[in-house]
């Protein structure tokens, strides 16, 4: 289990979550996107900073570790959510990710 104190929430089990997949997943309120790029998993914010458009239905790069938007295909880093190109310009909300019994866990606190 994660460290007492902190807010992680389960999102799956690891062996869910393939090289080059991506795995779209809601909290409340929070739409969130799960990324395994180079055997790194990554989580941010799934919908695009420019316009509404789900992330998930976009195109992830794995070598670059980018996802392109599926509306205006602004690529975003999935370590930091940095833009790499307009039209968007704001970073996306990236989450810290964990791996441990066997299932991913994302911090949203």
């Amino acid at each position: 289990m994660p460290e007492e104190g902190e807010k992680w929430i389960k999102v799956c089990d690891d062996k869910a979550l393939k090289n080059g997949d991506m795995l779209d997943f809601d909290h409340g309120d929070k739409k969130i996107l799960l990324a395994r790029a180079g055997g790194k998993v990554f989580a941010t914010d799934r919908i695009c900073t420019h316009a509404y458009a789900d992330l998930s239905m976009g195109v992830m790069n794995e070598e670059e570790k980018t996802v392109t938007c599926p509306l205006h295909l602004s690529a975003f880093k999935l370590d930091s959510g940095v833009p790499q190109n307009l039209p968007a310009e704001e970073p996306l909300k990236t989450y810290k990710v964990k791996i441990q019994d066997n299932a991913i866990y994302i911090q949203l606190g």
